[in-house]
């Protein structure tokens, strides 16, 4: 299943890499993730992205975790690969990856670790885009290893390259940024969807947005904001919303541990463990308060991994 004007809409969630205690990849929690998504109605699945602690894989175990996401995706749901990396001969070697384990599509941001020259951003879309035939999403970010695109220069790239059609925008002003690219590049742009958890999809809709990527943990509220959105139901699409923002707030804060944590306590995963640097476990009280949050969004949860029941499995 590839990427195309029609399946790119929606919500498709950043698939979190799940670690054992030790740390070691957990294959199994893997899938089970993957299998979650697909139970709360995704649209589409991301892997090797920022969410999914791309930068603290080996190459090895980025292609194992590609493999095992589009593998579980596979005649269910649109799988997307994350490629950046530092440079192009990198992420256009993993394109390539994508390509033959069956992606629907990859996803890339500009060069990471150095901040680029605009020359050598197109150069690196160039090489990776022309890599495969896979449809390609720009990704622009603001953050560690991010370099920020104009709307100018994103709709410049999709001019000249033929499988570029997609953004994830998640800059500082997405919502200005959206109907900026899209009022730039035309008919060549087949669809920008943003990021950020959601925090601001309200306010990127009427600028022409056509999803969000957030992580994965609540995947199933985001999907019943997202049918509320389309069903053009505003009261209850506002009414998920507020319910919906006190996690997103609480995940800025906490980040990865906090997404793994909410798996966790939905019976998703066995474990926790990160390996990203820089974040603070949960300790007993912000554990309480995650769960007096998931509490509050019990009606948009699927019963099967509400984290009471989660908590019956484990008894």
């Amino acid at each position: 299943m590839k990427l195309d004007r029609e399946s790119f809409r929606g919500i498709y969630v950043i698939v979190v890499t799940p670690f054992t205690p030790a740390l070691d990849i957990d294959e199994d929690a893997l899938r089970s993730t993957v299998k979650f998504c697909i139970d709360a109605g995704v649209h589409g699945v991301v892997t090797t992205a920022n969410a999914s602690e791309v930068g603290y894989l080996s190459e090895t175990e980025r292609r194992l975790v590609a493999e095992i996401v589009v593998d579980e995706a596979a005649g269910k749901t649109v799988s997307v690969v994350g490629v950046s990396s530092a440079h192009y001969r990198i992420s256009a070697d993993l394109a390539r990856h994508a390509r033959d384990i069956g992606a629907g599509g990859v996803m890339a941001m500009p060069p990471t670790f150095h901040a680029p020259t605009l020359d050598e951003i197109r150069e690196f879309y160039r090489q990776v885009a022309g890599a495969t035939d896979l449809p390609f999403i720009l990704q622009n970010a603001i953050g560690p290893g991010a370099t920020v695109m104009s709307p100018r220069l994103m709709a410049d790239i999709i001019d000249e390259l033929p499988t570029v059609r997609f953004i994830k925008e998640e800059t500082a002003y997405p919502a200005q940024m959206t109907g900026d690219v899209i009022a730039l590049a035309g008919d060549k742009l087949l669809g920008v969807m943003g990021g950020r958890a959601g925090k601001t999809l309200m306010e990127e809709i009427p600028h022409g947005m056509c999803g969000t990527m957030p992580a994965c943990e609540i995947a199933d509220v985001h999907v019943a904001l997202w049918n509320a959105i389309e069903a053009k139901d505003k009261a209850l699409s506002r009414h998920i919303f507020r319910h919906l923002l006190p996690l997103l707030d609480f995940e800025a804060s906490y980040g990865i541990p906090l997404c793994k944590e909410v798996l966790r306590m939905r019976g998703v995963i066995p474990s926790a463990a990160w390996r990203q640097t820089g974040y603070r476990a949960l300790d007993r009280h912000a554990l309480n308060e995650a769960s007096i949050i998931l509490d509050g969004l019990s009606d948009f949860l699927l019963p099967a991994y509400r984290h009471e029941a989660a908590d019956r499995r484990s008894a």
